[in-house]
């Protein structure tokens, strides 16, 4: 169920997309494709973990591209795990959160990727704060929990603090 308006309009958006678009699950699209994001948090729901992304030079939530998996959960604990080195579980498998995010043209392993649209599903999980933590230096230079009243002053790109706030909204909604 959408949680906003934004919601339900990506929500439409998406599911226009995987009945229109080929290759969705690919980088073959390269104007738009499925990508999963992992919001970690701690037990006491408290504290996020978050890396240092080398592209978007920013604290950002893990997460990546499907690369052809359509089980967007297993790509998002994938992620979380290459990312930080946490193994991390889902609070449930539904779907927590949906965005369709811009993407600016970037250089990434020293070629060009031109600007396109990553049509995001977002899963919350849940981790142990004690877990080693390493860094994926090929995308990430920093691996740390902040606790929620320290993530947006940490985020520097503005529109992901809308996204980044709605998730610690929707945490709390839930009591966990």
């Amino acid at each position: 169920e959408p949680y906003n308006e934004q919601e339900a309009r990506d929500r439409a958006l998406l599911l226009r997309a995987l009945r229109e678009e080929a290759d969705v699950f690919t980088r073959e699209n390269d104007r738009m494709h499925m990508t999963a994001s992992a919001w970690v948090t701690n037990e006491a729901h408290d504290r996020v973990l978050m890396a240092y992304h080398n592209i978007y030079d920013s604290w950002a939530w893990l997460g990546g591209h499907a690369d052809g998996m359509e089980d967007l959960l297993a790509v998002a604990c994938k992620e979380a795990n290459e990312e930080s080195g946490v193994t991390a579980v889902p609070v449930s498998p539904e779907i927590f959160s949906v965005e369709i995010l811009g993407v600016a043209g970037h250089v990434k392993r020293g070629k060009y990727v031109s600007a396109h649209l990553h049509l995001n599903v977002t899963y919350l999980l849940q981790a142990d704060e004690s877990q080693a933590l390493h860094e994926k230096p090929d995308e990430n230079s920093g691996v740390r929990w902040f606790a929620l009243p320290d993530v947006l002053p940490n985020i520097r790109e503005p529109e992901m603090r809308v996204v980044y706030q709605k998730l610690m909204d929707k945490c709390a909604a839930l009591h966990l």
